[in-house]
């Protein structure tokens, strides 16, 4: 996890990804097509669908890729991929909430609860670790919009509830139902945002240990290399120095 940061501790997304782009396009096509099939396939009239195409923009997704994604799900075309959540605890009793859009339910959970058992975690049932999240919206921006007191007043101005702020970028967080209102007002002052999504909030963090790290880090990283994965949440918070060890 190199640029360690505390918001990149809550959801963990490996460097070794960009070696992996094509896998990386298919999830972020994956999520235009779901998108654009539960509403209007305008991003302008759909913030869902607005949302998933900003994301695949900021991970330099082609804009051919991203239209063709758009239109199979206009021409029902394509297959018809089902939004699933599982919940379960890794190494040190970190919570974990992991999101996946799937066309076999059977496969996914499958797939899903044999990482978990075999990288030290256990697989729940279903709200079994979510009552310690709070699901928000977010919005997220790079360290070139600006220093954190730039963001900081250009959120409060838009409506936010909260920022986190580092070396890496800026985590604004808002309610749900405030997502896309405030990420437009946010784009007037900051211009467009590298992520505008749904995400979980863990209420508390805890602190992994190097014991714990390395295991979790690789669980993290097998559910997020699963095509029908989409994201991995998580409370843990994993300090510099331990980060530093694990290279």
């Amino acid at each position: 996890m190199a640029g360690h940061s505390k918001f990149k501790n809550i959801m963990h997304r490996k460097g070794a990804q960009d070696k992996k782009r094509a896998g990386l396009f298919s999830k972020l096509s994956r999520e235009i097509t779901v998108a654009a099939k539960m509403g209007m396939p305008d991003p302008d009239f759909n913030p869902r669908l607005r949302a998933a195409v900003n994301a695949a923009k900021a991970q330099s997704v082609p804009k051919d890729n991203i239209q063709r994604a758009i239109d199979k799900a206009a021409k029902g075309d394509g297959e018809n991929y089902e939004e699933v959540r599982y919940e379960g605890y890794g190494p040190g009793g970190v919570a974990l909430i992991v999101e996946a859009l799937t066309d076999n339910r059977n496969r996914t959970a499958t797939n899903v609860r044999t990482a978990f058992a075999k990288n030290g975690g256990n697989l729940g049932a279903s709200g079994a670790v979510s009552h310690g999240f709070e699901r928000l919206g977010l919005i997220e921006y790079g360290a070139k919009a600006g220093d954190a007191d730039r963001v900081f007043e250009a959120a409060l101005e838009a409506g936010a509830d909260d920022v986190e702020s580092d070396v890496d970028g800026h985590a604004i967080w808002v309610a749900v139902e405030n997502l896309h209102p405030v990420a437009r007002e946010l784009e007037k002052a900051l211009g467009e945002a590298e992520g505008v999504k749904l995400a979980w909030k863990p209420s508390l963090k805890a602190e992994v240990g190097e014991a714990d790290a390395a295991t979790l880090l690789k669980l993290i990283d097998v559910l997020d290399d699963d095509d029908d994965v989409q994201t991995v949440w998580g409370n843990y918070e994993i300090p510099d120095a331990v980060m530093e060890k694990l290279g």
